[in-house]
């Protein structure tokens, strides 16, 4: 429910993407609210919205934060805009958040992968363009 005043936004699957385009699930045409802004997900009884590709970020009662657990009558604020969550929970306790310190930022951004025992890598020399190949071992022998 917008904060202020307005028509109230259902959320009707239990995963909403928010955003300024009309291929988002909940479309916000203002300026200051991002393509694809945020998600919204309703898991283990509670909704829980995540910063997705956003300029203005977001905030939950106030504190900016990249994700957070949404309690009934929340306020959610999405760049500028502000609203209220209103809905019934399905449990007495919110989920423990997310620790953000439990991936490391190539997992967060999707580029880690895992290196296995003989695997072999490639990289680009900032001398040359020319790939040069080197065989890694996760031996403990030395």
């Amino acid at each position: 429910m917008p904060c202020g005043g307005g028509d109230p936004i259902p959320l009707l699957k239990p995963s909403l993407t928010v955003g300024r385009r009309s291929r988002c699930d909940i479309t916000l045409r203002f300026a200051t609210v991002s393509s694809e802004h945020c998600r919204l997900e309703f898991k283990e009884g509670f909704w829980f919205v995540r910063e997705i590709k956003s300029t203005n970020g977001i905030k939950v009662d106030g504190v900016r934060c990249e994700s957070h657990w949404l309690k009934p009558n929340s306020v959610l604020s999405i760049a500028n805009l502000r609203y209220r969550i209103v809905y019934e929970a399905i449990g007495d306790e919110l989920p423990p958040e997310e620790n953000p310190f439990a991936m490391g930022l190539l997992e967060k951004a999707g580029l880690q992968k895992e290196i296995e025992s003989g695997s072999t890598l490639k990289w680009t020399s900032r001398n040359d363009d020319q790939p040069t190949s080197k065989k890694w071992t996760l031996d403990d022998n030395d």
